[in-house]
């Protein structure tokens, strides 16, 4: 069974832990040490950020980490291997590859999701690719057994009809109109959408974008089935870059630790 179905279908008394991490930043080989570090303190599923050149859905922390990521280097394949490596180092955690619609294109959507199976890649999110135009990586992913998660956002009340028809393992729901970032407060209608949603749909309802506070991690929390952190833990780890990128294993473990409070604090775990 998918991981993303196995860890919903358990019986659970608190909204699942899902932090994005943008793979690269600040190196390949300290995503790879922090997508353990999230698993060790909560993360049911992780986000593997894709960098790239013109992320229309991110706000400046992400925007600069992709581009500190390109900068040096990081492609899609490079994204999958660490993940890969992650798998043959033990990590259980669900994971969901988050990438716009162009570098998978580019890399070649059958090998991708080949290569997604092989590496133990649970769930795909494509945020420039409408529901309308993801047949044909909807069917392949579905072949491979991976979920195509769509985004259904409080403008989306007129399609989420088909939003649900499409929708594989869970439901991304926006809680904000514009870029990713950390917000004050969410939008009015979150709580209408979610409510909408679940007279639509028995799947998972995960909510994402702008949470940057342990009190909004719970309030949040109460909505849903699903909490995704994005900019709030990129923002930590950008903070923590230089110690990350040292040769020295006392510098990154106790930039590690700080982070890993950071991240307890924020979700109460």
């Amino acid at each position: 069974m998918n991981r993303i179905d196995q860890l919903f279908a358990e019986p659970r008394d608190k909204a699942a832990f899902i932090p994005y991490l943008t793979c690269g930043h600040p190196s390949l080989a300290a995503s790879r040490r922090l997508l353990h570090l999230l698993e060790k303190n909560g993360a049911d599923l992780i986000e593997l950020g894709v960098p790239y050149s013109d992320p229309l859905a991110d706000g400046p922390v992400i925007q600069q980490a992709s581009q500190r990521a390109l900068a040096a280097g990081t492609r899609l394949k490079d994204v999958l291997e660490v993940a890969a490596q992650a798998r043959a180092e033990g990590l259980q955690a669900g994971l969901i590859l988050f990438s716009y619609f162009n570098p998978l294109l580019q890399y070649g959507l059958p090998r991708l999701i080949e290569t997604m199976k092989g590496i133990g890649i649970d769930g795909l999110i494509v945020p420039d690719l409408p529901v309308e135009e993801s047949r044909q990586l909807r069917e392949l992913a579905e072949q491979g057994g991976i979920h195509l998660i769509p985004l259904a956002a409080p403008t989306s009340l007129p399609r989420l009809d088909r939003i649900v028809q499409e929708a594989r393992g869970m439901i991304y729901c926006v809680s904000s109109l514009g870029v990713t970032g950390e917000r004050q407060q969410f939008h009015a209608a979150l709580t209408h959408l979610i409510q909408s949603l679940r007279q639509r749909t028995k799947l998972p309802l995960v909510v994402g974008f702008g949470v940057s506070s342990a009190r909004q991690y719970q309030e949040l929390a109460g909505l849903c089935d699903g909490v995704v952190v994005g900019s709030a833990i990129v923002r930590e780890i950008d903070r923590h870059s230089c110690a990350l990128l040292s040769e020295s294993p006392a510098d990154q473990l106790r930039a590690e630790a700080e982070i890993a409070v950071f991240v307890r604090q924020l979700t109460g775990r």
